[in-house]
């Protein structure tokens, strides 16, 4: 499945976060991601990405390994997704250190998610605020089949605009690069 997602900086958190409460409650979550690569930073040259994140919410935390190829949409920058969760997150780090891969960035977001259907979709939308970065994103997400991706990002797209996000607020920085950036 493709991850049909779109992100952007949001103007207005207050007003956004209204129209979301009023949808459906939010939960507040902390994600802790490391994303790894090999020394000559091979994933990340190939626009592939390999994480290990763990969430801690409110009743429960969960750790997920994730790899993503490379984007398929230039213009949302969507990519296929292959997820698994994790019990043993230190075992994980262990192996995959165990096979010759390095810590590339690790940092923490402070999320509020939302799931809900929308367009006959499931639909996830988040808050999110990166401590190194300034503003707050929202991410809006379903998943799509390859022959879906076009009409599941216009529908990503609809809910975003009756959230009050405008065209262009969208973005498509990465939070690795943003955070690199700012080190």
């Amino acid at each position: 499945m493709i991850e049909a997602e779109l992100k952007a900086r949001v103007l207005d958190p207050e007003g956004v976060m209204q129209r979301l409460e009023a949808l459906v409650a939010g939960v507040a979550e902390v994600y802790q991601d490391t994303y790894y690569d090999t020394d000559a930073g091979d994933l990340d040259r190939s626009d592939r990405e390999l994480r290990v994140r763990t969430v801690h919410g409110p009743e429960e935390a969960r750790t997920v390994l994730t790899y993503k190829e490379a984007r398929v949409d230039e213009v949302s920058g969507s990519k296929p997704e292959y997820e698994t969760r994790i019990d043993d997150p230190d075992a994980v780090h262990a192996t995959l250190r165990g096979l010759g891969y390095v810590t590339a960035i690790a940092f923490e977001k402070r999320c509020r998610n939302y799931a809900f259907e929308a367009r006959g979709r499931r639909m996830l939308a988040t808050l999110v605020r990166v401590p190194e970065l300034d503003g707050t994103f929202l991410e809006v997400e379903t998943l799509a089949k390859d022959d879906d991706l076009r009409a599941a990002l216009d529908d990503v797209r609809a809910v975003l605009s009756e959230l009050g996000i405008a065209e262009g607020e969208l973005t498509t920085e990465q939070y690795t690069d943003a955070v690199r950036a700012g080190e």
